[in-house]
C-alpha cells in the first residue's frame, strides 16, 4: 500500500480519515499527537511546545522533525503522516529524510476546508484520553451522555488550543505557507486535493482511490 502525507488546515478531518485508513492496515503518525505526548510528559521541551501551540504559532521545524524521524526509522508498516509538512522548508527536510530511509511510494493529499467549517469543528471538539473524539455541534458525533466517552466512560476534555482566537491564527498561518508546498508536490506528481464538503464516507472512498 502507498504511504500517505496529509497536508490540510486544522480541523479538516485528517484524524478522522487517518482512523479509516488505520482500519485497513496503516500506521498513523500524527505530529499533533506527538507534540501533545511531549506536553503531557511535562518535560522542558514539552513546556516549550505548549507555550508555542497555545499562542497559535508553529512549533520549530527541528523539534517536529526529530520526533518524526524517530517514528519512521523503525517503522515497517505503510504509514500516514498527519500534520507535516506545514512549510516548504519542512517539505524539503522530509524529502531528504525519505531519501535517507529509501521511502518512495507515497502520495500527498490536501483536505480542502473553509475557515467557517473548520472553526465549527474545532470549537465543538471533545476528546478522551482513550483516543476517542466527539463534537457537540454535530448530532452524529455527540456522545450519548453529555461530556462522557461512549467507549470507556471517562470524562471528555477540550484541547487547550481549541479557542477561536488561537484557532484563527493557526488556520491563517497554515494558509500563508501552503501554496509553495502544493506546488512543490505538484512538480513531483504527488499532489491530490480532496473536497471535505462531501459526506464522510465519500471522502474516505476518494482517498482510497488515490492510494490504490
Amino acid at each position: 500500500m502507498k504511504n500517505v502525507i496529509f497536508i490540510a488546515p486544522p480541523s479538516s478531518g485528517k484524524g478522522t480519515q487517518s482512523e479509516k485508513l488505520v482500519e485497513i492496515g496503516y500506521k498513523h503518525i500524527s505530529t499533533g499527537d506527538m507534540l501533545r505526548e511531549e506536553i503531557a510528559k511535562g518535560s522542558e521541551i514539552g513546556l516549550k511546545i505548549n507555550e508555542i501551540i497555545t499562542a497559535g504559532h508553529l512549533v520549530d521545524d527541528e523539534i517536529v522533525f526529530r520526533l518524526i524521524k524517530a517514528k519512521l526509522q523503525n517503522n515497517k508498516e505503510p504509514f500516514i503522516l498527519d500534520g507535516f509538512p506545514r512549510t516548504l522548508n519542512q517539505a524539503k527536510m522530509l524529502d531528504e529524510l525519505f531519501k535517507e530511509l529509501n521511502i518512495q511510494n507515497y502520495e500527498v493529499i490536501y483536505l480542502d476546508i473553509s475557515l467557517e467549517e473548520a472553526l465549527k469543528r474545532a470549537l465543538g471538539r471533545l476528546t478522551c484520553s482513550c483516543g476517542a473524539s466527539y463534537n457537540m455541534y454535530y448530532e452524529n458525533l455527540k456522545p450519548k451522555t453529555n461530556n462522557i466517552c461512549d467507549k470507556c466512560g471517562k470524562e471528555l476534555m477540550k484541547r487547550t488550543d481549541d479557542n477561536e482566537e488561537s484557532f484563527k491564527i493557526r488556520f491563517n498561518t497554515f494558509l500563508e505557507n501552503i501554496d509553495p508546498i502544493k506546488e512543490y508536490y505538484k512538480e513531483k506528481n504527488k499532489m491530490h486535493i480532496v473536497d471535505t464538503s462531501m459526506k464522510l464516507d465519500m471522502i474516505t472512498e476518494k482517498i482510497k482511490e488515490i492510494l490504490k
